[in-house]
């Protein structure tokens, strides 16, 4: 499935108060539509994101050795992630949305979209892959072929709200008042100006999202017939489907949120407190 976004890291329970169905999924049928969807892989791909957090906090992550791998092992155990999304989808995802999407990704089309999809999370290497996505993009610009335009409409489908950068913005602020509440790090802002000094950064930080994620998907789908592309993107422009991709947008990055704030918490044990 394709990487997911959050409208504001809404909590995924908010969210479900606001909104439940009228019948729910089954925790047998949820766990068949997460491996039919890939959703199961995209949740495991949550814990590469752990890459990223001593950058956040200006800290050096050599520094922490093995115990690093150690905490992050512990903390984005893929188990809980998926128990937590499973729990989660139980209340909230409708027999009619599970079905629509079961139905495509069921397809010959799906299954081999989610292959793919699922491959492209599991490789951790996002420089590698951001690279040969850009160099992808190039040479379709240069052909003048209309992959590309079918790709910004497959971006704009999995993040029909454009919150992305909102909800991005958002777990790292979540992150950063874990830390200092912590005493990880010593934080001279409060979270108001936190978001106010983000979102003074916000053009440019939404041009370099659309642009790695126009990059990531021609990584992605290279492999696939300009035909392929289209079906796949009047898939994901379906209604049902945006319903089922706002919701896993709300699962996966509240679980991620509350991942890094956990994260924050325990790394505590690693290393004392440092200004920032």
């Amino acid at each position: 499935m394709r990487q997911l976004v959050s409208p504001l890291l809404v909590s995924a329970f908010a969210y479900c108060c606001a909104a439940l169905p009228a019948v729910a999924a089954n925790r047998d049928r949820v766990e068949a539509f997460l491996t039919t969807t890939g959703f199961d892989v995209a949740l495991e791909s949550i814990a590469f994101a752990s890459a990223s957090a001593p950058q956040m906090l200006g800290i050096d992550p050599d520094g922490f050795g093995s115990d690093w791998t150690r905490l992050t092992e512990e903390v984005f155990d893929t188990q809980g992630m998926h128990e937590t999304a499973v729990s989660i989808l139980e209340q909230t995802l409708s027999d009619e949305a599970l079905n629509h999407a079961v139905e495509f990704y069921a397809s010959d089309l799906g299954q081999r979209l989610v292959v793919a999809e699922n491959a492209t999370h599991l490789d951790e290497d996002d420089d590698a892959k951001q690279a040969e996505g850009q160099r992808i993009v190039s040479d379709l610009i240069k052909a003048g072929s209309e992959r590309v335009e079918s790709f910004k409409r497959m971006n704009r489908a999995v993040d029909a709200s454009g919150t992305s950068l909102r909800a991005l913005q958002e777990i790292q602020v979540r992150f950063l008042l874990a830390a200092s509440a912590s005493g990880v790090i010593e934080l001279q802002m409060n979270g108001d100006e936190l978001r106010e000094r983000m979102r003074a950064n916000e053009a440019g930080m939404r041009r370099s999202l659309q642009l790695s994620a126009l990059a990531s998907a021609a990584y992605t789908y290279q492999d696939f017939s300009d035909a392929d592309v289209d079906a796949y993107v009047e898939a994901l422009e379906q209604p049902l489907m945006q319903e089922v991709y706002e919701l896993l947008n709300a699962v996966q990055y509240e679980i991620m949120a509350m991942r890094f704030e956990v994260l924050a918490a325990r790394m505590a044990e690693l290393r004392p407190a440092q200004d920032i």
